[in-house]
């Protein structure tokens, strides 16, 4: 139907569904409310089909807009409990209002990438209204909202607060200075930050006016309501100091922060606490595991069938194990406690060693027989009852390299072999 003919129709009803006054209707009494619904619903779609048919709201509009959102609201109380015709003026209550955020904030052309302070934002396409921004901390409207996400550190904010923002990507601070802060909540004091928020410099204080003070147990300081939403978060210095993994409240920078270095190998245990290794049985068998894996390592890099399976590619998700056995990440840590990274450490561990004892002729040719007793199976530097000469590398059993009092019988050959050279070139 056309819109002159729709809104002809609309004129022969002569009844204004936003006039409930106390005029009288047909019967001499107020209009029947079946009668108010039918013409609501039709004044509703009229809405509609105008803005379709010229193209988009002028002020008077949204005034009417404004208008029907209440007349809307009024007859859903009047409307049957749990109705039919009650649910589907709710829906039509809801197209209004969506409409209505529309009219006040219009979608405009925004570029799909846009950089600021070192942020490399990127539009979303989500129509999601699960998010938050980071900078007014409302709602994001995806179905009629433009916003953005930091590819670097998942910053999220509305088009409209881009200019607003004031704190710069945590990535370039993990990429320029990837370390944690290793005291366990380092409070200075809110009379050292002038009451007032550590990021933004809103004032705060400890009773709540003008803003509630918010401490971040990462960093120690205090921050306001709009930098601090009481997330939680594993704290690096407890676990490493305490072994504690309860999550504390952190700030939202912080919050990033640390999910960004969550997989970075940066703890160094056994300089930062080296007593940990007492304590803690979990360490010492991944800290063998480890070194294990790095004696097989050279077998892997020059054996052919290993380099085609790819074998060193189960450790892709922690390459550190195949460089250093030192190195922790918070990751690494908080796997060790849960148990998980020991199941699949060991299992990742026989795999290896059953490629170089079993599978491999290349690999087992490279063995060792133990030179001081000469008996037994071949040897290797990762079996559990063998030991490794420091200068050779040489393997031999445990028992009889402790007990044998002599040197090192392939260092005593290397050794004499090299005087042996020396004394030819003086004679030639």
């Amino acid at each position: 139907m056309e819109y002159d003919e729709r809104l002809a129709l609309f004129r022969q009803t002569r009844l204004n569904p936003f006039d409930r006054g106390e005029e009288d209707g047909p019967q001499g009494g107020k209009t029947p409310l079946h009668v108010c619904i039918q013409s609501f619903n039709f004044c509703l779609d009229l809405l509609f089909f105008v803005h379709l048919s010229q193209g988009s709201f002028v002020a008077s509009d949204i005034e009417q807009l404004k208008q029907a959102i209440e007349e809307c609201k009024k007859l859903i109380l009047e409307l049957p409990e749990h109705s039919e015709r009650q649910k589907d003026t709710v829906v039509k209550l809801i197209h209004l209002r969506l409409k209505l955020q529309e009219l006040k904030d219009p979608e405009e052309d925004e570029p799909n990438l846009r950089i600021l302070l070192e942020h490399r934002f990127s539009k979303e396409k989500s129509k999601s209204v699960k998010q938050t921004c980071d900078k007014c901390s409302t709602i994001i409207w995806g179905l009629i909202q433009t916003w953005y996400t930091c590819t670097g550190c998942y910053y999220r904010c509305h088009s409209k607060c881009m200019n607003l923002i004031t704190k710069p990507c945590v990535r370039s601070k993990v990429s320029h200075q990837s370390e944690y802060e290793l005291s366990i909540c380092p409070e200075i004091g809110l009379d050292r930050q002038d009451y007032r928020c550590a990021e933004c410099r809103t004032p705060i204080s400890l009773r709540g006016v003008p803003s509630e003070a918010r401490q971040c147990d990462y960093t120690g300081q205090y921050y306001c309501s709009t930098c601090h939403w009481n997330d939680t978060a594993i704290i690096p210095a407890r676990v490493i100091h305490n072994w504690e993994f309860e999550p504390r409240k952190v700030c939202r920078s912080s919050l990033r922060y640390l999910a960004l270095m969550i997989s970075r190998p940066v703890l160094k245990l056994k300089e930062i606490n080296p007593l940990l290794f007492n304590f803690v049985e979990e360490l010492v068998e991944i800290r063998k595991l480890r070194q294990d894996i790095l004696q097989m390592k050279p077998y892997f890099i020059t054996c052919k069938e290993a380099m085609e399976a790819r074998l060193l590619l189960q450790l892709q998700d922690r390459q550190h194990f195949v460089e250093n056995d030192d190195m922790y990440s918070l990751q690494d840590l908080i796997d060790i406690s849960s148990g998980r990274l020991s199941c699949s450490l060991t299992e990742i561990h026989t795999t290896f060693a059953k490629h170089i004892k079993l599978d491999c002729e290349r690999c087992q040719a490279k063995g060792f027989v133990c030179e001081l007793c000469k008996e037994g199976d071949i040897l290797f530097p990762f079996d559990s009852h063998t030991s490794v000469c420091n200068d050779c590398s040489a393997v031999f059993h445990r028992d009889c390299y402790y007990d044998n009092s002599t040197t090192c019988p392939r260092c005593a050959r290397m050794t004499e072999r090299k005087q042996d050279e020396v004394s030819d070139v003086k004679d030639a």
